[in-house]
């Protein structure tokens, strides 16, 4: 039905509490996809090259402004991934704006090696971007860091615990800002500073003299990380003003895990102060509990904050999703927000007798926005309204059947819904499909005993296939 009242009059929207923050323009907000490197950092996952392409290919239609390959260094896979992307950009197969992002770590020796996979791909230097990264807390500059850098600087692992920390962090800004200069003079044009991991539990103080040191060697914009999930709003104010306030007018990648599945709020909250480059995956995947979900972090930018990222394509979101679901192998929980089975469908009888009248009563999200649909779902729960509203709906269907519509109907069909319903329930179908998944899911990957049966197989004999393992 139509409304006699304007909408905005009917219910408060939500971005009357969100004007007024300090986000950049929608024009200037780069959507930063991360899914075909730390998407498939997730336990059991692997993308083989032409699965990458497939991703990168919808990654592209769907609007994402730029797509981390990961290390190309790691082996020939990672080499056909690079040459297959970059060969279909340069076709016009992929968007000729798509920016491309690999991996190194702060060391010559690993950017040569990333230079050498360029080499023998036919890759040039200035067509992607390379992400140089290092440590940004003491803990990881000195306890994970720290004999690395004792040998780069001819010092003997003796030494590692008594050193100050400070030491350590002035001999990581100087192997950060030499790895940078050392890239630029290798012909890399663009070049994204990750200072620095772990920067969520960094001294701030320590992180923006990281970045100074990486401008100053050359780098084209910063990254700065919640590797281990913990931050909380609050935090990201404490670290993102003083970035963007000491930093201005230059590009900021934020980067965040969801450990406490805050990295959707975190994400949002870095760019209404000022951060422009937010990381997501398709459907939250990545390392421990994931990374700050695509449909969640777009979803709310529009619809929550006013923020529409101009030539995004909202509809493709949850064909994007799906297609990282399936080739990833890990379901979406039926209540992911925006693009899970259930959250567009309705089984409470209050709830779709209000639906009925107008979606908007107990549904605020336009599902074909973003790329669903709503449903009824028909169970113990459910009333006589959407019964009846059903039957109507296929009014000249039952007629052609000699079925008339009537009151009497519409609760036997309602009795007989919530009859077969309990019967389905005393069968624990449910659970069993359930118990099947989390039992499909521990066999991704290979296991700690399969590791354990391979070593014993190549003790045995070293010189045999290990393929019949398998």
């Amino acid at each position: 039905m139509e409304l006699r009242e304007p909408y905005e009059q009917l219910a408060i929207p939500p971005t009357q509490f969100t004007e007024g923050l300090n986000f950049p323009p929608p024009e200037k907000i780069r959507i930063y996809d991360t899914t075909l490197r730390d998407g498939e950092q997730a336990p059991g996952v692997v993308f083989t090259p032409s699965q990458k392409f497939h991703i990168a290919g919808t990654l592209s239609e769907l609007g994402v402004h730029i797509i981390d390959l990961g290390f190309p260094a790691v082996g020939p896979t990672e080499w056909a991934t690079l040459k297959i992307v970059v060969e279909n950009k340069r076709s016009g197969r992929l968007r000729h704006d798509l920016e491309l992002v690999v991996m190194s770590r702060a060391l010559p020796g690993d950017i040569d090696t990333t230079l050498r996979v360029l080499q023998e791909t036919n890759v040039a230097p200035e067509e992607i971007t390379l992400f140089i990264f290092t440590a940004g807390s003491d803990l990881h500059v000195k306890y994970k860091l720290g004999k690395m850098l004792l040998r780069v600087n001819g010092k003997g692992e003796k030494e590692w615990l008594d050193l100050p920390v400070q030491w350590y962090r002035d001999a990581n800004k100087r192997l950060f800002a030499d790895a940078i200069k050392y890239a630029r003079s290798k012909g890399f044009k663009s070049i994204e500073a990750g200072n620095a991991e772990d920067g969520s539990r960094a001294d701030i103080d320590y992180i923006i003299e990281l970045g100074r040191a990486a401008f100053d060697a050359g780098a084209t914009r910063q990254a700065f990380p919640d590797t281990v999930g913990v931050f909380t709003p609050e935090a990201v104010k404490h670290y993102i003003s003083r970035l963007v306030k000491e930093f201005p007018g230059t590009d900021l990648v934020v980067h965040f895990h969801n450990d406490f599945d805050l990295a959707t709020i975190n994400t949002i909250t870095a760019m209404s102060l000022g951060a422009n480059i937010p990381t997501v995956t398709l459907g939250g995947i990545g390392e421990r509990a994931g990374n700050a979900p695509l449909h969640s972090v777009l979803a709310a930018l529009k619809m929550l904050y006013g923020i529409t990222i101009p030539n995004f394509r909202y509809d493709m979101i949850k064909e994007a999703t799906m297609l990282a679901s399936r080739l990833s192998g890990i379901p979406l929980q039926p209540h992911e927000p925006i693009v899970g089975s259930n959250v567009f469908a309705h089984e409470s009888g209050i709830h779709t007798a209000g639906i009925v009248i107008d979606s908007r009563i107990y549904q605020v999200i336009h599902p074909e926005e973003f790329g669903s649909r709503s449903r009824f779902v028909f169970g113990k729960h459910s009333g006589t309204a959407i019964v009846g509203h059903v039957l109507n709906l296929h009014k000249d269907e039952l007629e052609a059947a000699e079925v008339e519509i009537t009151p009497d109907l519409i609760n036997q069909v309602l009795y007989e819904i919530k009859n077969l319903r309990e019967q389905q329930a005393a069968l624990r179908r449910v659970e069993k499909l359930v118990d099947s998944i989390y039992e499909k899911m521990l066999q991704l990957g290979i296991s700690e005993r399969d590791v354990v049966e391979l070593a014993k197989q190549l003790g045995r004999d070293r010189g045999s296939s290990v393929s019949t393992f398998w």
